[in-house]
């Protein structure tokens, strides 16, 4: 959970087909990257299954940066709440992911581990990927 967020709850938004990524959309820390290619809410949950995988995979070697970070709240009603009583409780949160989002970036490792790693990431991620190499 980020530690201040202005608002507890928001409204719920759409995810849409429209638009692509405006910022992180190039590796920048790293020398390998895993770029997004369609719209998605990340969990945290997701992210770090993502992350464990490919620090997992990299044993000692290598970098891993996180370019995504999950701070919009998503809420949820208990079971068998009846209809009313307002809006539920935060129950977790997402990072908006759009096409063209750097979402892990890996340095100091060679190009195929640096791809299988990532490729075990992508696996944990609810949308498609890429590999990416650093220009």
């Amino acid at each position: 959970m980020p530690r201040k967020v202005k608002f507890r709850k928001w409204h719920k938004g759409r995810k849409r087909g429209k638009g692509v990524a405006a910022v992180a959309t190039k590796v920048s820390f790293g020398s390998f990257g895993l770029k997004s290619t369609e719209h998605a809410w990340i969990t945290a949950r997701q992210i770090e299954a993502a992350r464990r995988a490919v620090t997992h995979f990299l044993k000692k070697g290598g970098r891993v940066w996180i370019r995504v970070f999950p701070d919009r709240p998503r809420t949820k009603k208990g079971a068998e709440v009846p209809m009313g009583g307002g809006k539920g409780a935060p129950e977790f949160f997402v990072a908006v992911v759009k096409p063209g989002t750097v979402i892990l970036e890996v340095e100091g490792v060679n190009l195929e581990i640096a791809k299988e790693a990532l490729n075990l990431a992508s696996h944990k991620l609810p949308m498609k990927t890429k590999f990416l190499v650093k220009e």
